[in-house]
């Protein structure tokens, strides 16, 4: 017999649509699972190349806002039952990865806020199906 593993249904969250339908199939997941969610919102500071950055700009608080809109507007003030929010920094890919070693789970949307919109599957998306210490769902937008 093998072993479950009780790990929260991690799920990346970026503010896309997508990332909000992860969100609605991490909920559901959870609740099958009996597990927590555990909300995760990655930011770095962007490579400038010759552009100017306001030096009073936090992206962290940027990827809070979005983070905690997001969930409001998902899930209102009926949210799931453990449900752990977290701002991590690190490129979103490398933070998932990472946080896929602990989870039962990860959930993330096909597509999000990158720089090539049209492709099918984004590089997130795709480095976690592939490179996942756990089963992944990819889910696409309604």
């Amino acid at each position: 017999m093998v072993e479950q593993h009780a790990g929260p249904v991690v799920v990346g969250v970026d503010g896309s649509e997508s990332s909000k339908e992860a969100l609605r199939w991490a909920a559901r997941m959870s609740a099958v699972e009996g597990v927590p969610i555990r909300a995760v919102t990655a930011w770095e500071y962007p490579q400038a190349f010759n552009s100017p950055v306001d030096v009073n700009w936090r992206p962290d608080v940027d990827a809070e806002t979005v983070l905690h809109e997001t969930l409001d507007e998902v899930f209102g003030d009926d949210r799931p039952a453990g449900l752990v929010a977290e701002v991590l920094h690190g490129p979103a890919r490398t933070v998932l990865l990472e946080a896929s070693k602990d989870a039962s789970l990860v959930v993330v949307g096909s597509r999000g806020h990158g720089g090539f919109a049209a492709m099918l599957l984004g590089s997130v998306s795709s480095a976690c199906a592939e490179h996942g210490h756990c089963p992944v769902l990819v889910v696409h937008q309604r």
